[in-house]
């Protein structure tokens, strides 16, 4: 019996050492070599390297695609999960089985239909290049994909949550007499607030450091089309080993902000729903 209790206390204490284990190894260990790297030759370097125009440059590209993605997605999520949980209509399966596409498709793939649609060669190319609107190997190409392969994190996060919520709150404001946005504004985005904030913030992380389906779709073309995923890996091939680590760690604060910040929203969420449960 003794021999049973100490190995049933040994179990939590391995999963735990190896937890700790497996988390220095595989991300506190790239997290050392990325700023160990950039700061290699000095502060100095370091600066020049992310003050380099084409840097710059990318890191505008970056956040000018999440700037407009992310705002859109939200938009599209919020209808989409409304539509979803609030009504019944033909296609709703088929809708909610859409939502989740960009999900179960590769990135290359998202980018090649998007090629095959919009490129010179696709369906729409000769219609686009008659009226002179570029849109691959350009921004819109960029913010397209991007949009795409982000569609599903802010509808995924709220269609749980509205459907548990149900629509009683909805009814009796209709009820009460308030309009479609007095509805929206009063009754249901305060209920969803800190899940669309969420959905927001996974959504900002993927469009920052989408890589796949940019680069069929960018060009890449230096100092013109190339985000700062892209860019990092040219200046990698360009044997400018630290400069490339000087820019990754633009990319590396941002997903260590968006830890930070999806650690918050859990905790709050958690919160309001033990809040809700005491009730």
């Amino acid at each position: 019996m003794k021999t049973d209790r100490a190995f049933t206390r040994a179990i939590p204490a391995a999963l735990v050492l190896t937890g700790m284990v497996l988390t220095l190894l595989f991300i506190v260990a790239p997290l050392i070599v990325i700023f160990h790297s950039a700061f290699s030759k000095g502060l100095s370097f370091y600066v020049d390297s992310i003050g380099d125009p084409d840097t710059l440059h990318a890191i505008e590209l970056t956040l000018l695609t999440a700037l407009i993605a992310v705002p859109v997605n939200i938009a599209f999520g919020i209808a989409a999960a409304w539509a979803i949980t609030k009504f019944s209509f033909r296609g709703k399966k088929l809708l909610t089985s859409l939502i989740e596409l960009p999900l179960s498709m590769s990135p290359i793939v998202a980018g090649v239909s998007y090629l095959f649609l919009y490129g010179m060669q696709g369906w729409l190319g000769p219609w686009l290049q008659e009226r002179d609107l570029q849109v691959m190997f350009a921004l819109p190409g960029i913010i397209l994909v991007t949009m795409f392969v982000t569609s599903p994190f802010v509808a995924r996060e709220l269609i749980p949550l509205m459907q548990a919520q149900g629509n009683d709150q909805e009814e009796a404001a209709t009820t009460l007499g308030a309009s479609g946005w007095q509805m929206f504004r009063r009754v249901t985005l305060p209920n969803i607030r800190w899940a669309l904030l969420y959905g927001a913030v996974l959504c900002t992380a993927r469009a920052v450091g989408e890589f796949g389906a940019v680069s069929v779709v960018s060009g890449n073309v230096r100092g013109e089309t190339n985000t700062l995923p892209l860019h990092i890996e040219l200046v990698y091939h360009d044997y400018n080993v630290v400069g490339a680590f000087a820019a990754a760690t633009t990319l590396t604060v941002i997903a260590m902000l968006t830890l930070v910040i999806k650690t918050f929203i859990e905790l709050r969420i958690r919160k309001a729903g033990q809040s809700t449960t005491s009730l």
